[in-house]
């Protein structure tokens, strides 16, 4: 009797050709899964943000940068200057000006090694006690009392060193420009009753606690006593941004002044 081969035999041997494909097919897919993880996990990934401008350089004076911060920073603290009341809210490029001229002067006074401008303390609270006393913006909110005071700061963005800060340099400028220009000028009693009838009692709205003459008098006088050497350091300050290097750098900002000031201008 002869052996044939068991049928099974043949059976397996069809199949397993099939299963060796389908073990390749289970294979692949594994591998395509493993690759596809990486990659789609990278896609799902946060990118990274956009980089933030938190500051810019606006403009330079004799290798002084003024950033566009000091100038938000003048504008909060134009509400302490006497001499803008009346004169409507600071513009960006007015303060690019009045930084400019600051900066200019405050050099000048480095070069020249003015230790006499240098203020005191105690005239830096003076004039504090002054402006909290007298700026009707700050006595409608009662500056005088500490709560009054901590209220105005909170509402201009303001803090009591800033403010500090700010008051010595302008304490420190007038003395300067004064120690240079006020030899001859005199403001005569005339002249202040003038301006606290035209100009400081208009700033008050009715009904509002106006101070007397004698008390702001002398306030009054410092004030026009700084217009009348303003107009005789123009001159000087004119030559200062001819002899200097100031280079506004956001066109935007550009004026006459800074457009006639020494340097390049903008780029």
């Amino acid at each position: 009797m002869s052996c044939r081969p068991p049928i099974r035999l043949k059976s397996t041997l069809a199949i397993a050709p099939g299963l060796a494909c389908l073990d390749s097919l289970v294979a692949c897919l594994a591998v395509c899964v493993a690759l596809a993880g990486p990659a789609q996990a990278l896609a799902q990934a946060p990118q990274p943000a956009a980089p933030v401008v938190l500051d810019r350089v606006v403009a330079v004076v004799n290798n002084q940068a003024i950033l566009s911060s000091d100038l938000d920073d003048e504008i909060r603290l134009s509400v302490l200057d006497p001499a803008g009341v009346g004169l409507g809210v600071l513009t960006r490029k007015r303060a690019l000006e009045q930084l400019v001229a600051r900066a200019l002067i405050q050099q000048q006074i480095r070069q020249e090694d003015a230790q006499a401008a240098d203020p005191s303390q105690a005239e830096v609270d003076a004039r504090l006690a002054d402006i909290r006393k007298e700026i009707p913006a700050c006595v409608r909110q009662n500056c005088a009392s500490e709560a009054g005071w901590k209220t105005f700061l909170a509402a201009h963005g303001l803090t009591p060193e800033r403010v500090n800060t700010y008051l010595r340099y302008r304490v420190e400028i007038l003395r300067f420009i004064e120690q240079r220009f006020r030899q001859g000028i005199q403001i005569s009693p005339q002249e202040i009753e003038t301006y606290y009838h035209n100009t400081l009692l208009p700033q008050y709205a009715a009904g509002e606690a106006i101070p007397a003459l004698d008390k702001v008098a002398p306030r009054i006088e410092e004030i026009l006593l700084q217009q009348q050497v303003n107009v005789l350091f123009d001159d000087w300050l004119k030559n200062l941004r001819k002899q200097g290097e100031v280079e506004v750098l956001d066109p935007a900002l550009e004026t006459p002044e800074t457009q006639g000031a020494g340097g390049k201008g903008s780029q």
